[in-house]
């Protein structure tokens, strides 16, 4: 789950519709989902990190908005929150708090485990189903058609260990490194990309600075990209910094 910074509300007051502000959030946080990490093009909605329903008032708010994918918002439907009981990635650093494993699956990581905050993990993965695993979904030839979340990231590590594997066989290759970059972001998910290139300090630096809403979030280390937590959430959000 990428950290992300959203800023400043770009009007004084709440927006009377909030499918109002999805271009600018759009500009901001770019066509990704704040939750799974995908790229989506079209039907990215504006999601109410508190329920509309539950919190009339916070309707319009603009520190309320995310956006999501419809796989992450329907799941996240209605439910009630507590920011202070779970990650959030406009205030914590979501990127450190959970762990990518080749197989698409999604945990706390052993650093949130070593805080003893794991809890907040699970209620963070339940929330949206990020833990779910992946559908028995083959062709009429019998191959895997990745149509769910655990195994479209489990399809986008391989595109990314590719790129590692090739770039290592030519690491000063700066074209191959800028292509790397721009593939990732047609693909989306961040943190996969960030994980898979763990080793290379220069190519983390360029995803952090390449993903819109990220730098700013101030969750990764300016000379090696590496991860900073507690998260120091810029735009002092409430519950914000809890790992």
């Amino acid at each position: 789950m990428r950290p992300v910074q959203r800023g400043a509300s770009p009007q004084a007051e709440d927006f009377a519709d909030y499918q109002e502000a999805k271009p600018e959030l759009v500009a901001r946080l770019g066509l990704y989902c704040s939750f799974c990490e995908r790229r989506i093009p079209t039907l990215l909605a504006v999601e109410h990190i508190r329920p509309k329903s539950k919190h009339p008032k916070l309707k319009g708010r603009w520190d309320n908005f995310l956006l999501a994918c419809v796989n992450c918002n329907s799941t996240k439907l209605a439910k009630d929150i507590s920011p202070a009981a779970m990650l959030l990635p406009d205030r914590d650093n979501t990127f450190a708090a959970l762990r990518y494993s080749p197989d698409g699956s999604v945990q706390a990581s052993p650093a949130l485990h070593d805080a003893g905050l794991q809890s907040l993990a699970a209620a963070t993965l339940a929330l949206t189903g990020l833990h779910r695993p992946a559908s028995n979904t083959p062709d009429a030839q019998g191959q895997q058609v990745a149509l769910d979340r655990q195994s479209q990231r489990m399809q986008v590590w391989l595109m990314a260990q590719i790129a590692h594997d090739e770039l290592a066989e030519a690491p000063d290759h700066e074209l191959l490194r800028r292509s790397i970059v721009r593939h990732a972001l047609a693909e989306g998910f961040f943190s996969v990309w960030m994980t898979v290139f763990a080793d290379d300090a220069d190519m983390r630096q360029r995803l952090v600075t390449h993903f819109p809403g990220t730098q700013g979030s101030g969750c990764f280390d300016p000379s090696d990209a590496s991860p900073i937590s507690p998260a120091p959430n810029p735009d002092a959000l409430a519950d914000g910094g809890k790992f």
